[in-house]
């Protein structure tokens, strides 16, 4: 009897151990695992505009949000000379200078996650003037951004012309994104889609075009410029309209032409937004060779002649002549359509006013927040000065952005009040900002988000406390063991009570 009582003892405890070991195990390896964070990617957006061409760096963890990376800005270096397209006639002096910022560039991103970061190049008005101009020349200076970034360690996703709409709301996308109008983070520290948030409406001035995006009152009603925008799990409808030729620089060309029609000689022309006392040869080709002034060219046009331009800082005659760059009668009695004759909903909500209207407001020495008389009286006092007042005046004194910021004010009161529709009651609700953290806001950062939503999300990673082979090889011994102990038990179950059946039977036949 002591001798089947041993073997039993012997397997209930080794069925118990190999139970204990399984759940012991498991809750181990479920509870110990660490998720590991698939790490950081990294994107690069070349913004070639008009003027200049700006290299940002993004970075976002690769499990995304949504669909959309969560994207931050780590980096920003501005290329050294002019925009891209300025580079028409000369394509192969175009790589040079962007060996400063890649290089810079190469040294923020890990040597091993070069090959797996994208490169972007959006170009914008500057070349959809110059692709208009000369289809060839744009078609060589893309050659050339192409040929150099071969030679880069990146992925060169390729250069592409942006349009204007696109343009837009790429830079509607950044300014709602950086304001935490898509995702906040709660209590629990992640991220989610903020309640009843409104979205704040963007206002863009570039050296060639102007965008104006917003989410109108009714945005069912269909203006042909609603596009409809998917960011993290949410849709948007929003109007935009770019307005080629409205860009800061542009616009000043098309004045100087419009100035030099008006005159009587072509040798010196009086310039009432240029401060007092200040003097500038330009040559003809600098502002009539563009295609934005091509109406505005003279018969006698000689590219190379030199056009002396006059001072005479007259903040009155200065705004008249600024507002003859409207068509303020292309569609009279209209409401919904303020200049030019396109048709633009009523303005809504907060905007913010970023690029060139940041830099004048600046100058202007102007803080986010002013009412439209205090713009119009510092505007008015701004170009009344004199130019060698002017150099006291300003922050930063670079000449040829100091004799323009009086065009400019006039110009962006021109395009805001009467172009827009803002007035008194609503100009409040425009900010004038350059950027948001250390985020600039910029077209660039809308699109690197648009493209993340197309680069797929990474897996998270977890590693275990045992290696899956081990786990699964302990999981099936242990589980044999125990099973073995079960039959084992079972076994010796049978045999004891067959044992006890014969005693009893014997027990019964016993002789008296």
């Amino acid at each position: 009897r002591m001798l089947t009582r041993a073997p039993s003892v012997i397997a209930q405890v080794f069925l118990l151990l190999s139970i204990v070991l399984v759940i012991a195990i498991a809750v181990i390896q479920i509870n110990q695992q660490q998720i590991l964070s698939p790490g950081i990617k990294y994107g690069i957006v070349l913004d070639a505009g008009s003027s200049r061409t700006t290299v940002y760096v993004y970075e976002w963890p690769a499990e995304k949000e949504n669909d959309t990376g969560v994207v931050s800005q780590t980096f920003k270096c501005n290329v050294k000379g002019p925009g891209i397209s300025s580079y028409d006639s000369n394509p192969g002096a175009l790589a040079k200078p962007f060996d400063d910022c890649l290089n810079k560039v190469k040294e923020r991103i890990p040597v091993h996650l070069h090959k797996n970061t994208s490169v972007y190049l959006g170009a914008t008005a500057g070349m959809r003037l110059l692709r208009l101009q000369n289809e060839t020349a744009a078609n060589e200076v893309f050659a050339s951004i192409q040929n150099y970034f071969r030679e880069q360690p990146f992925e060169f996703r390729g250069a592409q012309i942006i349009t204007g709409p696109e343009e837009g709301v790429y830079g509607w996308i950044t300014a709602n994104y950086l304001m935490g109008n898509f995702l906040e983070r709660n209590l629990w520290r992640t991220w989610v889609h903020p309640y009843r948030k409104e979205t704040m409406g963007a206002l863009d001035l570039g050296g060639a075009s102007t965008q104006i995006s917003f989410i109108p009152e009714d945005s069912q009603e269909n203006f042909n410029s609603t596009l409809q925008v998917k960011l993290y799990g949410y849709n948007y409808n929003v109007y935009t309209h770019s307005f080629q030729c409205y860009g800061r620089d542009e616009a000043e060309k098309r004045l100087l032409a419009l100035l030099l029609q008006k005159s009587n000689t072509s040798s010196s022309v009086d310039n009432p937004c240029y401060p007092q006392n200040y003097n500038t040869s330009l040559t003809m080709k600098y502002f009539s060779g563009s295609l934005c002034t091509q109406s505005l060219r003279p018969a006698n046009y000689y590219p190379n002649q030199l056009v002396n331009f006059r001072g005479t800082g007259d903040p009155g005659l200065c705004q008249e002549m600024v507002s003859l760059l409207f068509n303020f009668t292309a569609c009279t009695d209209r409401e919904d359509c303020p200049f030019n004759g396109i048709h633009q909903p009523k303005v809504k909500g907060n905007f913010v006013a970023f690029s060139g209207f940041y830099y004048t407001i600046n100058a202007l020495n102007l803080s986010e927040h002013f009412s439209l008389d205090d713009f119009n009286s510092s505007m008015w006092f701004f170009c009344s000065q004199s130019w060698a007042q002017l150099q006291f005046m300003l922050p930063k004194f670079e000449e040829i952005y100091a004799r323009s910021y009086c065009f400019s004010a006039n110009f962006i009161y021109y395009l805001l009040v009467r172009g827009y529709n803002f007035d008194a009651k609503t100009w409040p609700q425009i900010h004038f900002q350059k950027e948001v953290g250390n985020s600039s806001i910029a077209w660039s950062l809308g699109y690197m988000l648009s493209l993340t939503n197309m680069i797929p999300a990474e897996g998270k990673l977890i590693r275990l406390p045992l290696k899956p082979s081990l786990f699964a090889g302990l999981l099936v011994f242990l589980t044999a063991t125990a099973l073995i102990c079960l039959l084992f038990l079972v076994y010796l179950c049978i045999v004891s009570r067959s044992r006890k059946n014969i005693s009893h039977v014997e027990h019964v036949f016993i002789p008296e």
